[in-house]
């Protein structure tokens, strides 16, 4: 078996959990190629008891032989990881060292258990849906997918923008407000429930269009079909306004004709058994507990 670890930033406060990781790799069998930044950085705070390859991005899927893609940090690190992993379909294995971590749900503490389970076969893969944006200018070069959410916001005024927005071809509003979310429903736990958006089950093959403090207060989110083609123009007293790919963004202007639509593929996450959905969002929410008694 053979697996990439990846990671933006190394902590100091992590070294013990990383070190764990590699040395279960170790014992395990496993061979790992380290992101090369991330390489750099930890190579002289961890001790590797094998020899630890090197991967370089994307290009490194089509010659080598990689089983799982390990990513340590928080559910960032993995949106940052899709843009190595692309279509590759390498399951991604989130281990969470970061706060929230609705993606990387396996918890450091138990970093060892989860390889273990790794080697045995003992998991579950949760494919995720991807948005795709299409758009009469280039944007945000090869890589227009989107796990958790495309936005429209707005730029350099303090005044509303609006957002002409069709389903389909079909005329559904022009939204007059900050701005706009299009959320997958990875991303409803994202952005969108911060902005009164509803919470969509991971399999329910939505979209969650949400507005940004809308100045009509009849407006509310929606959600629609990922079988529809969501297609938007954008006018404000500003000439840019800002356009965003989960942290990705980019300025355009009015003359930007923008659609979202779903993605050709999708990617895949690593579960453990004793995991599922509605355990990760009773404890990440906090939902059923009594904080009356605490």
């Amino acid at each position: 078996m053979q697996v990439v670890v990846y990671s933006r930033e190394f902590k100091e406060s992590d070294t013990p959990h990383i070190q764990h990781l590699f040395d279960t790799l170790h014992r395990e069998g496993i061979n790992a190629y380290v992101y090369r930044p991330y390489l750099e950085e930890i190579k002289d705070k961890i001790k590797f008891k094998r020899d630890i390859g090197v991967f370089e991005g994307y290009v490194d899927f089509a010659v080598k032989k990689l089983d799982f893609f390990i990513t340590l940090g928080g559910d960032g690190t993995i949106l940052s990881a899709l843009l190595h992993l692309r279509n590759s379909n390498v399951p991604i294995v989130g281990i969470n060292l970061g706060r929230l971590g609705f993606l990387a749900s396996i918890e450091k503490k138990r970093i060892p258990e989860a390889i273990s389970l790794l080697k045995r076969g003992m998991y579950q893969i949760d494919e995720r849906r991807l948005l795709y944006l299409e758009s009469n200018f280039p944007v945000f070069g090869d890589i227009r997918f989107a796990l958790n959410d495309f936005t429209l916001l707005k730029r350099d005024t303090s005044s509303m923008i609006t957002i002409h927005t069709y389903i389909n071809g079909s005329y559904l509003n022009s939204y007059w407000a900050d701005g706009l979310i299009v959320a997958t429903p990875t991303g409803s736990t994202g952005y969108s429930l911060s902005c009164g958006g509803p919470i969509v089950f991971p399999d329910s093959g939505n979209f969650v269009i949400t507005p940004v403090a809308p100045h009509n207060l009849s407006v509310r989110p929606i959600v629609i079909s990922d079988s529809s083609v969501i297609s938007f123009e954008i006018e404000g007293r500003a000439e840019n306004f800002l356009c965003t790919l989960d942290s990705r963004f980019e300025t355009i202007t009015s003359a930007h004709q923008l659609a979202v639509r779903k993605n050709d593929f999708n990617i895949k996450l690593v579960q453990l058994l004793d995991v599922d959905f509605l355990q990760t969002i009773r404890d990440k929410l906090i939902w059923g507990v009594d904080s009356r008694n605490t």
